[in-house]
């Protein structure tokens, strides 16, 4: 493969890679114009937050057998398809309800471009590039939320929330060409790939049965339903609470955003002295530390704009340490039906993701006190799930720093 060609794959994977996260972040500082705009509360507009990710969720489970059955780029070119006419819904919407059902397909639709792109990180490159390529596509996924609200506070404040959405769709029509001409047929439809019902769910069945898939796959879920909970209660704490406009949101946002990405980078460095069971174990402790400091905080009401953004900070900066150590063990014990168990993860954590999303619609409203109880509640349920499901682990699989997979007891 030529350097140029590599580029090129590089660069339109990447963007298929974004396109979730700017589809999530990037109308964030609209929510008080769409509230506006739509006779309705900002918490019922962070309703849409949550019908996009239960559509992403369920996208995570259809699109799997789809891709290995069709191949790689019919399914992509329907779901970009999908996507394309629902964001252009989403410019002409007139009431609240039908905002929130056309997230949700919009959802529907960018999820082809999430799974097809890792699909095909396998099947374009060589096994020994694969964590290479990978940590790439992170970089883009890492970058996306710092990039996407910033651009969306500009935007949202010179020319209202309509134009982000004009904005997304121009996006997917961008990457529904580049996707189709550059992109090589990369896998032979396998038609003996059963698209039934029963034979899905029985593979999924068989991956959820594993003891270490249940243990990590939940704890990590359950965690970092605080991160979906910070994601939508942000507009209202921080635009309705403390009163700072759409674009110093959108600064607020990508400032959070190094904390993450900051904490999954020294993940990697603290992985060369420490095991993944132990950094997920210190992280979770840490972050039932800081989020019942936070709690306490803000039930006697001594948070300000500057506290709640340090508090935040430090909370998601935990959360990036455990994400990738529960992700890795998760995954560890599945050489054979990876495609399932990652499907099937994704899955759990949106879903779970959602629900603390939606949670955060209806207790959300003059106060930061109901987000902080919602990520201590998820935090300490977390550690319990962790320290309860490994002793149901016989023969631990675990991933060496060279990312070979070494079982043990």
């Amino acid at each position: 493969m030529t350097t140029k060609k590599y580029i090129q794959l590089i660069l339109i994977l990447g963007s298929l890679t974004a396109l979730g996260p700017f589809s999530i972040d990037m109308y964030l500082p609209g929510f008080s114009g769409i509230a506006k705009d739509l006779n309705t509360s900002v918490a019922k507009v962070s309703m849409s937050l949550s019908s996009y990710f239960i559509g992403i969720s369920a996208g995570q489970l259809l699109y799997g057998p789809l891709l290995d059955r069709f191949g790689r780029k019919k399914p992509l070119f329907i779901g970009l398809m999908v996507y394309i006419l629902a964001s252009l819904g989403c410019v002409y919407v007139a009431d609240i309800d039908s905002f929130i059902f056309l997230r949700f397909i919009q959802a529907i639709g960018s999820c082809a471009a999430t799974v097809a792109s890792v699909a095909m990180v396998r099947d374009l490159f060589p096994v020994k590039d694969i964590p290479k390529v990978f940590s790439l596509l992170m970089l883009v996924l890492g970058l996306s939320p710092m990039l996407a609200p910033t651009i969306g506070g500009y935007v949202t404040e010179d020319y209202g929330w309509h134009t982000v959405f004009l904005i997304l769709m121009c996006m997917g029509i961008a990457i529904l060409i580049a996707s189709q001409v550059g992109l090589p047929n990369s896998y032979i439809p396998d038609t003996s790939i059963s698209l039934k019902p029963k034979p899905i769910i029985s593979n999924f069945f068989n991956v959820l049965k594993e003891p270490q898939f249940y243990t990590y796959a939940f704890t990590g879920a359950i965690a970092f339903s605080g991160l979906f909970t910070y994601v939508a209660a942000s507009p209202i704490i921080f635009m309705d609470i403390y009163h700072v406009d759409a674009k110093t949101y959108g600064w607020i946002f990508a400032f959070m955003s190094v904390s993450f990405i900051g904490s999954s980078q020294l993940n990697s460095l603290l992985l060369k002295r420490f095991s993944s069971e132990q950094m997920i174990f210190a992280a979770l402790i840490l972050q039932s530390v800081i989020s019942i400091i936070f709690l306490i905080l803000s039930l006697n009401n001594l948070l300000g704009l500057y506290t709640t953004i340090a508090m935040l900070f430090l909370f998601l900066g935990c959360l990036g340490i455990s994400n990738p150590n529960t992700a890795g063990l998760t995954m560890a014990p599945f050489a054979k039906n990876a495609g399932s168990a990652s499907a099937l993860m994704g899955a759990i954590q949106l879903g779970l993701g959602s629900l603390a999303s939606f949670a955060v619609g209806i207790f959300v409203k003059n106060s930061v006190a109901p987000m902080v109880l919602i990520m201590t509640t998820t935090t300490i349920i977390a550690f319990g799930v962790l320290n309860i499901g490994k002793r149901f682990i016989k023969n631990k699989v675990e991933i060496t720093e060279n990312d070979d997979v070494i079982a043990g007891h």
